[in-house]
């Protein structure tokens, strides 16, 4: 599957780690004695970053929300998940090409260019080194070009509070001189500023949960950190949530329009169907053979009603119909996944939940454009043409109120101005921090279903800023790590299912009262259907928990592995590095069959 941004030139060829370090100087064409001039080489120099760095893919990362037909190798667990001989993400060609720029640039004459782009590398190296830390704990901190006979290159990791101090000097220096100015696919300052709030956020409470006792600084510096570069942004820029006034229409719009919201979105990747820059987000949703994604009905049962009440709390809530249990939701259901009355944006035609286009009958429609996007092949492969979102504001709202309700010093003021501005966009009513913690929800903190390890004087309001992050966030590529960071790695277990089917039979899931699905049972004879009804054979076309009834379980006959607690949270790092230099140990749990 391709997915690409701009690109302005190519300037180095991408090595695999050990070559790359080795080599003394880029592999080009230009000497960069000789380069690094003005500003522009400075800009196309540095367009790479935005390229290699940025996920292009957000919505398709699977979780114990959001799956496909084919599971992840995380979500099986076990055996599927094993030490690579190479790759693995254990890539170091973009930092060289980071390092090179800082060695050369002051090569450029124009020094407010130097001071740009100088800031703009040590931001993209932060982020760089932001996803190794998370990958693999420690690793090793390079912030020079190497030699061959560099005796770097043989040096064992770095602890993880030096990689994370190093990367707290980077931003700050990003944050003190990159423009302040909305600049939607650039980074600025703000996209500088939510990525310190996200990466100590992520240490904060990956030190917090995971009992994690390093010397240096404890996980509160780090949340205090996060809780104030977010509160920067809230106080001091001018974004803004995106809104028409219509709560029904304006979640589902601010990810379909082709143009980023210049006031939500602190950092995008442009897509241009005139330029031919794609991305998969739709046709993946839409079409059978792309993936047939679905989010769990544990996900689907964890959004509130309209007034604020668990949906959980209510009576028969376990065998609910699918017309009765999507009612009176919270609604960014109804703008996350086809509920009845659903039709495609620009279209009048209403559309059922696919039973064969997602693998738990929860369709979901976000990123999902007009069928008449990109000259009306949007439904093809790769011709998605909407941003999407790196930094927006809602993520900082998240971060700021988790980090202050982790840390203790959360207010309701720091909830008005965080979690519940969203919740006003949709209509939903305010989250009160005292009726939270005085009645901490049971479905979010039960094993079965949530996060039983959340505890503490603040454990009601955390669990329900968890709530909001996973609907608000939903298919933004975040769900996967905030588990890791929890240390909640349990809830990959817990059960992927879908849709209840009370028993073979008609099921009207539009609302307007005609069937669009008969299911029948094995052995028995296939029913005629009127046109437009599909018809599903129980145990073959549809697999149901009880066989006859019970919930859609695509995965029923898929053999998967508790995650392993004591190997999971981190990857292993591929057998050839280890190889190549024996300093580097491998992370806990994994057997790579080396024995130094």
């Amino acid at each position: 599957m391709k997915r690409y941004i701009i690109i302005a030139i190519a300037l180095i060829t991408g090595l695999t780690a050990c070559d790359d370090l080795l080599d003394t100087k880029p592999l080009s064409q230009i000497s960069p004695e000789t380069y690094f001039k003005t500003e522009t080489d400075l800009q196309m120099f540095s367009n790479t970053f935005y390229n290699n760095l940025l996920d292009k893919s957000p919505y398709d990362k699977q979780s114990d929300l959001y799956i496909q037909q084919n599971l992840s190798a995380e979500m099986i667990g076990g055996n599927r998940r094993t030490v690579p001989n190479s790759g693995g993400g254990w890539s170091w060609s973009d930092l060289r090409k980071m390092n090179t720029l800082l060695v050369y640039i002051d090569q450029c004459e124009d020094k407010a260019a130097v001071l740009k782009y100088t800031a703009l590398t040590r931001f993209f190296r932060a982020y760089f080194y932001f996803d190794k830390v998370k990958r693999f704990g420690d690793v090793p901190w390079y912030d020079k070009e190497l030699g061959s006979a560099d005796e770097d290159l043989y040096k064992p990791r770095d602890s993880r509070e030096l990689v994370m101090t190093k990367m707290i000097e980077d931003i700050d220096f990003a944050i003190e001189n990159l423009p302040a100015n909305v600049s939607t696919y650039r980074v600025n300052k703000w996209a500088a500023l939510a990525l310190k709030a996200r990466f100590c956020l992520y240490e904060g409470t990956y030190r917090k949960y995971h009992n994690i006792s390093l010397d240096g600084h404890d996980y509160n510096y780090y949340l205090d950190l996060a809780a104030k570069a977010a509160e920067r942004i809230i106080k001091e820029s001018s974004y803004k949530l995106y809104t028409t006034g219509n709560p029904t229409k304006d979640y589902l719009m601010l990810f379909a329009q082709e143009n980023a919201s210049v006031d939500e979105y602190i950092m995008a990747i442009k897509f241009d169907y005139s330029l031919g820059i794609y991305h998969n987000a739709t046709a993946h949703t839409v079409v059978a053979t792309q993936g047939r994604p679905g989010l769990t009905r544990k996900f689907v049962n964890s959004y509130l009603m309209a007034d604020g009440t668990a949906f959980t709390d209510k009576e028969g809530w376990q065998e609910a119909s699918f017309i009765d249990e999507v009612k009176n939701r919270d609604p960014r259901l109804a703008q996350s996944i086809r509920t009845p009355g659903y039709t495609r944006i620009g279209t009048t035609k209403v559309l059922a939940p696919d039973l064969t286009g997602s693998v738990t009958g929860y369709h979901p429609v976000k990123f999902v454009q007009d069928p008449t996007a990109s000259g009306g092949q949007v439904d093809r492969n790769d011709r998605s043409t909407c941003d999407l979102p790196v930094f927006r504001l809602a993520e900082v709202y998240l971060n700021y109120a988790e980090a202050k309700a982790e840390m203790g010093t959360l207010t309701q003021n720091d909830l008005d101005i965080s979690i519940n501005k969203l919740r006003t966009r949709v209509g939903m009513p305010y989250l009160m921090m005292s009726a939270a913690n005085a009645n901490p929800d049971w479905y979010l903190s039960s094993a079965q279903y949530g996060y039983p390890n959340v505890s503490g004087a603040n454990k009601g309001v955390i669990l329900e800023i968890r709530r909001e992050r996973a609907v608000e966030l939903n298919q933004e590529g975040f769900r996967f790590d905030d588990l890791v960071r929890w240390k909640s790695g349990t809830s990959i277990n817990q059960e992927l299912y879908g849709m209840y089917f009370k028993q073979p039979g008609s099921y009207d899931l539009t609302g307007d009262g005609v069937a669009d699905y008969i299911l029948y049972a094995e052995g028995t004879s296939k029913p005629t259907a009127p046109d437009g009804v599909q018809v599903l054979q129980l145990g073959k076309d549809i697999l149901l928990t009880e066989g006859d009834h019970g919930y859609v379980y695509y995965h029923k006959n898929i053999s998967r592995t508790p995650f392993n607690e004591g190997r999971d949270y981190l990857y292993p790092i591929p057998i050839n590095e280890r190889s190549l230099n024996k300093n580097l140990t491998q992370n806990p749990g994994w057997n790579d069959g080396l024995d130094f």
